[in-house]
């Protein structure tokens, strides 16, 4: 796919405008080849795209429900309709496998689809007074502007999960994409004028992430952010937030465990592991970072697990068999050596793989590797790697390895495999995290919420629980005779 330059990339009050003596290249991290440039937009533009949105907000906000929903609902058909087209700039961008990348798109069309539907119920509350001469009202209203700073590793529905629910809610939106992914972004936007979204209702601003940033941080209007990234960033936009009494909506990092009991299907288990794991590349914040197996069953599933790692096939995410594709840049993948490197100086063994990926691509490609014989003093086992690692623990006592599951400070997403009801039941509930999948590993769902606790993140994504976060409660006295 040919991709022509992309420099009319920031979208203002409707209007794509481009800044000729400033852009940036954006590559395939599979070949390191060039696909397009796009504006390098910084403070000034900032402003001016948080200037649109805080003007549409009067027509957007007394739009009813429904004739907002009408524009998500076409806005969802479209992409479906394109979802081929879209999934390959997607891979073009970002690397995935081509299957992965139009399931993301239809995915995110599923966003658009659902807060179509909750539009139209943004209930308010009538409370019985305990006064004969009061009436009492709560009615939600949306919050305002919105300023939603998305990342690289699922350029399109990571931008649906915040903007449908905020759209739904009556709120205008300022996009800024991941420096890396900016591709899936624009076509969402023009997916959404040929809705027929209003001019100003989402602006979109590629380029500098800091200045946008701080033009989000510290323009009044903009009156919340939500974001979806590292926990150090997110402690940033907290902080810095404090300073207006911004509310904040944040899914930051993770390290999920998962543990498999010896009452589990070893089978089915290895088989969602290898899911939750290798699914883009481990490049996602809920995929398992830390794997512990009942020490009876640990021969079984290892051999099992290593059987179907060493038949992953690894390349460019748009040849047809793929299932692995490259690292985002090479500060990615020098992450993911330094935690194998380590792991392997402090005892770790290697079962499979263990080294950079040595293909005929010039991405940085890196081996899906298991360790074995792994203790918690390595990088491993408390960074988030994000990449395709998997370091595997027994254990031998369901208490204690409750315990060592929650020994972090992060408390996004758990997984736990077994067959018996009541151990399932018992040991989700023991779990500190925000998501607990049982026999499941891709819990993230359009009609439910997403969102983790402790440094993991606040507030929710998904469900009618997520455009909550986009709507404030006024309470109305009313006096009567």
């Amino acid at each position: 796919m040919n991709i022509e330059n992309q420099t009319k990339s920031i979208l203002i009050d409707g209007v794509w405008r481009d800044i000729e003596e400033r852009t940036e290249t954006i590559y395939n991290p599979a070949t390191l080849e060039p696909i397009t440039k796009v504006a390098y937009g910084g403070r000034q533009e900032a402003d001016e795209a948080i200037q649109a949105a805080a003007k549409a907000i009067p027509s957007w906000s007394e739009m009813t429900g429904r004739e907002r929903s009408g524009i998500l609902y076409k806005a969802s058909e479209l992409m479906n309709e394109d979802a081929e087209r879209l999934g390959e700039i997607l891979t073009l961008e970002q690397g995935k496998p081509l299957s992965e990348a139009i399931g993301e798109v239809k995915g995110a069309a599923a966003f658009l689809l659902w807060y179509a539907e909750e539009a139209s119920r943004g209930y308010g509350e009538w409370i019985p007074p305990s006064n004969k001469s009061k009436r009492l009202l709560v009615i939600p209203k949306p919050i305002g502007v919105v300023g939603a700073i998305t990342p690289w590793n699922f350029p399109s529905s990571m931008i649906t999960r915040k903007i449908a629910p905020a759209l739904a809610a009556g709120c205008t939106v300022v996009l800024k994409p991941a420096p890396e992914t900016p591709l899936s972004a624009i076509e969402i936007m023009k997916i959404l004028q040929r809705a027929g979204l209003p001019d100003g209702v989402v602006n979109l601003v590629t380029g500098d992430a800091e200045e946008i940033g701080k033009a989000m941080l510290e323009n009044k209007d903009v009156r919340l952010i939500t974001f979806t990234g590292s926990t150090a960033v997110g402690k940033y936009l907290m902080q810095e937030s404090a300073k207006h009494v911004k509310k904040l909506s944040l899914e930051l990092g993770g390290h999920a465990p998962s543990i498999v009991f010896e009452d589990a299907d070893i089978e089915k288990a290895a088989t969602l592991v290898l899911g939750s794991k290798f699914r883009n590349n481990g490049q996602t914040c809920i995929c398992t970072n830390r794997l512990y197996v009942h020490e009876s069953i640990a021969e079984a599933f290892t051999t099992k697990l290593t059987e179907k790692v060493n038949e992953l096939k690894i390349g460019s995410g748009l040849e047809e068999d793929t299932q692995l594709g490259p690292l985002i840049n090479k500060k990615a993948a020098e992450k993911v050596h330094a935690h194998l490197e380590d792991a392997v100086n402090k005892g770790a063994e290697v079962v499979c793989g263990g080294a950079p990926w040595d293909g005929d691509l010039k991405g940085y490609f890196y081996e899906p590797t298991i360790l074995s014989n792994v203790t918690n003093d390595m990088m491993i086992m408390s960074e988030e790697t994000f990449g395709p690692i998997i370091p595997i623990q027994t254990f031998n006592d369901e208490d204690d390895v409750i315990r060592a599951a929650n020994d972090s400070d992060y408390g996004l997403a758990a997984y736990i495999f077994t067959e018996n009801t009541n151990r399932a039941i018992r040991t989700s509930e023991k779990l500190d995290y925000g998501i607990v999948g049982v026999n499941d590993v891709f819990p993230a769902t359009p009609e439910a919420p997403f969102g983790g606790i402790k440094q993991s993140g606040i507030g929710k994504e998904g469900g009618h629980h997520g455009m909550s976060e986009f709507l404030e409660e006024k309470f109305v006295s009313i006096g009567i005779d």
